[in-house]
């Protein structure tokens, strides 16, 4: 049952001023699409609880993995004018990025396996401190100064984790496809992004860089009484017994370090809403119907994510595809696709209810993984 707007508002306020008072967040900024409308868009809390300054539903945030999809979008439409394919070797643009798998050999890694994270590249905060993504410092572009070249060295000498296609791990893939398209345009990531996406939605405030900083949200991490403030060399924790994310907030003004793909983005709610609506509606005007179909299906057969260990999640292009709501807890409906963000964010996208949630939070990670999305999944959809 689809809610009304009102009904559908009272009950958001509600989930979101819960995750308030019982200081699990600072602030938001929460928009819902419902058949290609705006059904909800309200700010909550502070975007700088130190400085009193309030939340505003333009406020800027760091949209850490929400730059995924953005980046995957742009990739897909290249696909469709045929300036690159799916099975095409990363080699055809990067000559020089060959890993090797574990049994020494140096297999081909394709346009499709960094499009769903099947590459055999991970990320840092996967693998123990003696792990050779954090011996060699590979970055995951969320802190840190280094050049695209030097990353994609690193990437090399770290070599793969497993071969190509042969299982699926979250990873530095989306830089990698980043590097990639920066190579046939010619120019950087940002420029492709506003050529492909960003112009075309008039996405005026989504960029590598923030030119505006009284707009930016301020991220905090979860800590009791409340959360902490977050500032450059902070040390997330993510999953027990491995190394921790590496969060920077100077990263957002810092043009010498590479544009990752991955994790590098800036952006609003309202703009953030209105790419992924783009999506779910068919692609109109950014991409076609069969792109925006392919982006929500599963692209990874039996496989299935790390993060769910129900088994009832696999990947598409851009974002995780939902195959048994029922036993995995959501609220959502079978096929929806959906991802987040470490600095406290989370989307997800029904189809079948032609409904759009985008969560921009400034504390993670509740705004992510905690109950906040959930309660706010419940208060759209779950009524």
């Amino acid at each position: 049952m689809t809610l009304s707007a009102p009904a559908l508002s009272d009950r958001v306020d509600a989930a979101v001023q819960a995750a308030l008072d019982e200081k699990r967040i600072v602030g938001a900024v929460i928009a819902v699409m419902q058949d290609g409308e705006l059904a909800h868009m309200k700010a909550y809390g502070l975007a700088d609880r130190e400085a009193g300054r309030e939340m505003k539903t333009d406020a800027i945030f760091r949209l850490a993995s929400i730059s995924k999809p953005i980046v995957t979008a742009a990739a897909m439409r290249m696909i469709e004018l045929g300036l690159l394919s799916l099975d095409a070797a990363v080699t055809d643009w990067l000559p020089d990025f060959k890993p090797k798998a574990p049994d020494g050999s140096t297999p081909t890694i394709t346009i499709r396996h960094l499009l769903t994270h099947t590459s055999g590249l991970a990320y840092d905060f996967l693998q123990p401190e003696t792990g050779p993504y954090n011996t060699l410092k590979v970055s995951a572009g969320i802190d840190g100064d280094i050049t695209m070249e030097e990353n994609l060295s690193r990437m090399v000498e770290a070599g793969l984790m497993f071969p190509p296609g042969a299982s699926w791990l979250y990873s530095v893939a989306t830089d990698v496809l980043g590097a990639v398209l920066m190579k046939i345009e010619g120019t950087d990531l940002d420029e492709v992004v506003k050529r492909y996406i960003a112009g075309p939605l008039a996405m005026t405030d989504t960029s590598f860089f923030v030119t505006d900083a009284a707009r930016l949200a301020q991220p905090y991490s979860n800590a009791a009484p409340e959360p902490v403030r977050i500032g450059d060399g902070h040390k997330q924790f993510f999953v027990p017994g491995l190394a921790p994310i590496n969060l920077g907030t100077s990263r957002a003004f810092n043009r010498s370090a590479f544009q990752g793909g991955g994790g590098c983005m800036n952006g609003t709610a309202g703009e953030v809403i209105r790419f992924l609506d783009a999506v779910r509606g068919g692609g109109e005007p950014i991409l076609s119907r069969e792109t925006t179909q392919a982006m929500m299906s599963n692209q990874i057969g039996p496989l299935r994510i790390l993060f769910d260990p129900t088994g009832n999640t696999a990947f598409g292009f851009g974002g995780s595809i939902l195959l048994d709501p029922g036993a995995s807890g959501s609220f959502l409906s079978p096929g929806s696709w959906q991802w987040g963000g470490v600095w406290g964010h989370s989307w997800n996208v029904d189809p079948a209810r032609r409904t759009t949630i985008v969560n921009l939070t400034n504390t993670t990670l509740e705004g992510m993984a905690g109950q906040l999305p959930r309660d706010v999944q419940k208060a759209v959809v779950g009524g």
